[in-house]
């Protein structure tokens, strides 16, 4: 689904990025790993073509989109979670909902509904013409997922979804993307919460100064004490 080789970016004239490369399969999630300003939610802008200035291979579905417009990019099939969830605050969840949709892409399953989402988050069901500012921040990050599903994308690049929510949500989310996963989506997530990681992600990439430190499945992560400790621990 998604083939990244040797990607770099920069913020201006300072290089975050150096020779990331990374892969995800279908019905796959792979956990991008790595303590606060490791690289992590650089690399997803870079993927979805954010960053002015980046160089690299970035292959989804077979198609070069390494110098797409993030417009072009979202298209094809490549939805953003961002960290900040940025939902419409002055706008109701159904209509954050609706500003997300996209119609179904050949070859895919049934589009996705208001209604096939309220199976994954039931919660949201009850609040349609809520605010979107006036929800709580594990509601948002529902929501935020929720729309960009809305966009029927092939392959997620989920920022941070666990960060400032309620354990109880975590858990959610966390049955959630396995559920995504049995239903052929692939899912990148960017993540500091080893144990969230480990109970939906198949592999993983550790990410240190904006380097590839571990490429493995997650298995072998969970095994090695010494990555943890070096890339993970705070």
């Amino acid at each position: 689904m998604l083939d990244v080789q040797q990607l770099r970016a920069w913020y201006g004239k300072a290089q975050i990025l150096f020779d990331v490369s990374l892969h995800v399969g279908a019905g796959q999630c792979v956990a991008l790993m790595g303590r606060n300003g490791a690289g992590k939610s650089t690399t997803m802008k870079a993927l979805m073509g954010l960053l002015a200035r980046r160089s690299g291979q970035v292959r989804f579905e077979g198609s070069d989109i390494s110098t797409l417009a993030p417009h072009r990019i979202s298209r094809l099939g490549l939805g953003w979670v961002p960290e900040d969830r940025r939902i419409f605050t002055d706008l109701s969840v159904r209509e954050n909902l609706e500003v997300g949709r996209q119609p179904a892409r050949p070859g895919a399953a049934a589009a996705w509904t208001p209604e096939k989402l309220f199976d994954l988050f039931p919660n949201l069901a009850t609040m349609l013409d809520r605010p979107g500012g006036r929800t709580s921040g594990g509601e948002q990050q529902m929501l935020t997922i929720a729309r960009t599903l809305m966009g029927n994308p092939r392959l997620v690049l989920l920022d941070e979804p666990s960060e400032g929510v309620a354990p109880l949500i975590v858990e959610q989310l966390a049955r959630m993307m396995v559920t995504l996963k049995q239903q052929g989506l692939s899912i990148l997530l960017s993540e500091q919460n080893l144990h969230f990681a480990r109970l939906v992600s198949d592999r993983a990439v550790v990410l240190e100064k904006g380097q590839v430190q571990f490429s493995g499945t997650m298995e072998q992560l969970m095994a090695d004490e010494t990555v943890q400790r070096t890339y993970l621990s705070v």
